[in-house]
């Protein structure tokens, strides 16, 4: 039986959502790109970019509560860039194309804010690469086209160097690359689990050691751009101040040749499969897992349940303009704890395309917001198979389903915007209108994700230890003691959603700041 239900929130924002990060209060900021001619928002107030009769807006910053858009003013071309949210709430994003290359940009959300633009402050030219934020607070930026090598930011000195990283030189395909926008997660231990391709290294970046390497994944098929797949860090369960297995699921992707077909007109059917790894294991092994559906260009989400969604995508062809054929209009949830075999649960469809260039992050409402698709070189909304697509719209999993409103949690207290402090204890107080299994009842926390190019990063869900479960405290009235995370390395500092889960239907959640 298929689940899940669909809603169109805006027909049009102005702009097709290339990038996506949801902020602390909420609100979500998009962009797209520069270069391209005019999008469908204007600036205001008869604004236009520099050295340009270019008036329209290439990002905007959307209003969850309202469900209304605000333009923004980006200056240099933040075209296939990439993020993080720093610590203090900020969007401090990263290249792009052209002038944008060496480009960092920081947006803090008000109701008159704007871009900040830093220029020249990145060693490297950085097009396609991959962020991530570090137990110190830093970024650490990796790869992109022609860069193999990784840099920091905020730099440490004016003299700080980049660093090289010959794996991505190991993991490039001359002419075809696919190991551009790599797969990056923070390790527990502090070191960086780096996938490329179609394998993986962790690595220590702060010796510039790789600490050791992975299987290559069955079969040697490519994940990375443009033989786009995605990848995801299943949720990490903290016991006793520590996390004791932690798994890497990549899921989809395109066959090796498919990029270079699909140029020449043939598009090759999507990789059908998944590859889960145990990367804390002492002899760590490829699990291979064959979706429902054959997958490129889609994305992999944590929801907050910790059951992993695939959405948007093709199902034949590759990333690039013009590359992707046969939408795959159906989500897929994958259930990490269920059995082999009984893991893949197809969900109800969309009826818009969300090929290349789509993008998705979760809300704070549980629900998944859903924009982007444009896999033409400027806006085309006629005469072509995939229009550029500037609606936005809405994926609610079944956890929503009014008919499971007895069984969802709300939480009372803490507040949101709640302050939690390493290794500290925290009450919940939350409520849940119909019976309660305490035994069924967890608190997760999720990093919101900077997406795009089919890569959420930053992305990660914790499962926080309780004392035993959680306790009645009046009609309806319940507690559940939580321990926060016990370092950086686990949960780097910064702005998280909480939610406390009850029989796999999560609460709204709240915003708190772990430090």
């Amino acid at each position: 039986m298929t689940s899940g239900s669909w809603s169109i929130l805006l027909q049009s924002i102005g702009i097709s959502a290339m990038h996506m990060q949801l902020l602390p209060n909420d609100r979500v900021v998009m962009f797209d790109r520069t270069d391209f001619g005019t999008s469908q928002i204007s600036l205001p107030n008869g604004k236009c970019r520099h050295n340009s009769t270019d008036c329209s807006a290439h990002s905007v910053e959307y209003d969850v509560a309202s469900n209304s858009i605000r333009p923004l003013m980006v200056l240099t071309d933040v075209w296939c860039s990439s993020g993080a949210l720093m610590p203090n709430g900020r969007l401090t994003q990263t290249g792009g194309w052209g002038e944008g290359f060496r480009v960092v940009r920081t947006y803090r959300s008000c109701d008159a804010c704007d871009w900040r633009e830093i220029p020249n402050a990145l060693n490297e030219q950085r097009w396609y690469a991959t962020n991530h934020i570090l137990p110190d607070g830093r970024q650490i930026i990796i790869g992109g086209r022609q860069a193999f090598n990784y840099e920091f930011y905020p730099k440490a000195s004016t003299t700080e160097n980049s660093h090289s990283l010959p794996f991505l030189v190991q993991t490039n395909e001359p002419n075809i690359e696919n190991n551009l926008y790599p797969f990056v997660f923070l390790n527990p231990d502090g070191n960086l689990f780096i996938f490329a391709n179609n394998r993986a290294i962790l690595f220590d970046y702060s010796k510039n050691q790789v600490v050791r390497s992975y299987p290559t994944m069955p079969g040697g098929q490519p994940r990375n751009y443009p033989s786009t797949g995605s990848a995801v860090l299943l949720p990490l369960r903290i016991q006793q101040g520590t996390v004791n297995t932690v798994e890497v699921l990549v899921c989809g992707g395109a066959p090796k040749g498919a990029f270079v077909n699909a140029l020449n007109g043939k598009f090759d059917r999507a990789l059908d499969t998944c590859g889960r790894i145990n990367i804390s294991d002492q002899n760590p092994q490829w699990l291979m897992e064959t979706m429902p559906l054959a997958r490129v260009v889609g994305d992999l989400l944590l929801l907050p349940n910790g059951h992993v969604l695939n959405i948007n995508g093709a199902s034949a062809g590759s990333a690039g303009w013009e590359l992707g054929r046969n939408p795959v209009l159906n989500p897929v949830l994958y259930r990490p704890d269920h059995p082999v075999g009984s893991r893949f649960q197809v969900q109800n469809p969309s009826t818009k395309p969300r090929v290349y260039h789509s993008t998705a992050v979760l809300l704070r409402d549980g629900r998944v917001l859903v924009g982007g698709s444009n896999p033409h070189d400027k806006y085309v909304f006629t005469d072509v198979l995939y229009p550029t697509e500037l609606s936005l719209e809405a994926f609610s999993p079944s956890y929503l389903d009014p008919r499971l409103s007895t069984l969802r949690p709300n939480i009372i207290s803490p507040k949101t915007k709640t302050k939690m402090h390493y290794s500290k204890k925290m009450v919940i107080r939350f409520t849940v209108p119909g019976p309660v299994n305490p035994s069924l009842v967890s608190v997760t926390m999720v990093a919101p994700s900077f997406n795009t190019h089919s890569f959420s990063m930053n992305q990660r869900l914790l499962v926080l230890p309780s004392s035993n479960s959680s306790k009645v405290v009046g009609q309806s009235y319940y507690t559940v003691d939580v321990t926060a995370p016990p370092s950086g390395n686990i949960a780097p500092a910064g702005n998280y959603l909480l939610f406390v889960v009850h029989n796999e239907i999560p609460s709204p959640g709240i915003w708190v700041r772990v430090r």
